[in-house]
């Protein structure tokens, strides 16, 4: 009995002991704040379980048009890294970064990317148009810029990093093959749709598929009628077979230009942002695969 009371006293000094030992553990990792899902996911793979990732606009949340919180000044405040998209995509930063104190170390994900300019000047983003990892090949240059960001941050975990985005830039490189070949298999006459807003640029102009949206590059922006019946003309006079809803933006103006020119809706495609765990994008490669899946199938039906 005095055995068995011993050994009881023992797992639970040894269960306080891991109870201190895991906060210390956990509070070792590298703070960092992704302004989205999408780029929180780009962090999550490189830094692995060096980082702890907080992600200000969540699963289904709109970048556009987010009103950053109290909380969210407070998560700034204690980060080592804030990791945004820029290109005038996050809008309210300034004024958040400006509460928070400033001290987090500001990384702009899409430097050195060849950015792509707003054709209508419909958005509030200057010029450019922000969406530029919905190029494969860009998400790669978004890669790089996280590895080196968090190497310089964390030296001792220069090796993890450089190893864990080697990983994934190789699975990027497959990703990126399996959409060119599912774009091969599109009848070249066929590759034009419609989406809810002009997301979708730079998935174009890498592999030639080509997005019309009555909105800008922003969700911010309300389509005019005038371009509303440019639209609908436009699918009729070229046939374009599919329209598609988005995850972030009202479908009913969609579901209007497909109900008044007999185009089918295609299914919904994940434009800004990703979904929780158990919805169709829960990692950006999930959210191309599923996007490339939605738009072949409906091209070539």
């Amino acid at each position: 009995m005095a055995m068995r009371v011993r050994a009881i006293r023992i797992v639970a000094v040894l269960m306080c002991m891991a109870a201190m030992v895991l906060p210390a553990r956990a509070a070792g990792r590298v703070p960092v704040v992704a302004t989205f899902t999408i780029l929180a996911d780009f962090v999550r793979n490189v830094g692995g379980a060096r980082v702890a990732v907080t992600t200000l606009v969540g699963p289904g949340g709109d970048v556009h048009v987010y009103t950053p919180t109290p909380a969210d000044t407070r998560k700034v405040a204690d980060a080592r890294l804030m990791i945004v998209n820029g290109l005038g995509l996050e809008g309210w930063l300034p004024r958040l970064v400006k509460a928070s104190g400033g001290r987090a170390s500001v990384v702009v994900a899409t430097t050195g990317i060849a950015v792509l300019k707003d054709a209508h000047g419909h958005g509030h983003h200057g010029d450019a148009d922000p969406h530029a990892w919905q190029s494969v090949p860009n998400a790669k240059i978004y890669v790089a810029n996280i590895r080196d960001a968090l190497i310089n941050a964390d030296p001792p975990g220069a090796e993890v990093y450089r190893r864990n985005a080697e990983d994934y830039l190789a699975r990027l490189d497959a990703l990126d093959r399996e959409v060119r070949n599912a774009v091969a298999d599109i009848p070249p006459a066929r590759r034009r749709v419609i989406s809810s807003h002009e997301a979708f640029g730079y998935f174009d102009a890498a592999y030639g598929i080509a997005f019309v949206a009555p909105q800008g590059v922003s969700t911010e922006t309300e389509p005019s009628a005038r371009d509303v019946a440019t639209i609908i003309r436009q699918i009729r006079k070229e046939k374009i077979p599919a329209v598609f809803l988005e995850n972030i933006s009202d479908p009913r103006l969609v579901e209007r230009i497909a109900a008044e020119t007999g185009a089918r809706i295609g299914g919904t495609l994940y434009s800004d942002s990703l979904t929780g765990e158990k919805g169709d994008a829960p990692t950006y490669i999930d959210m191309v695969r599923h996007n490339i899946r939605t738009v072949s199938s409906a091209l070539k039906s």
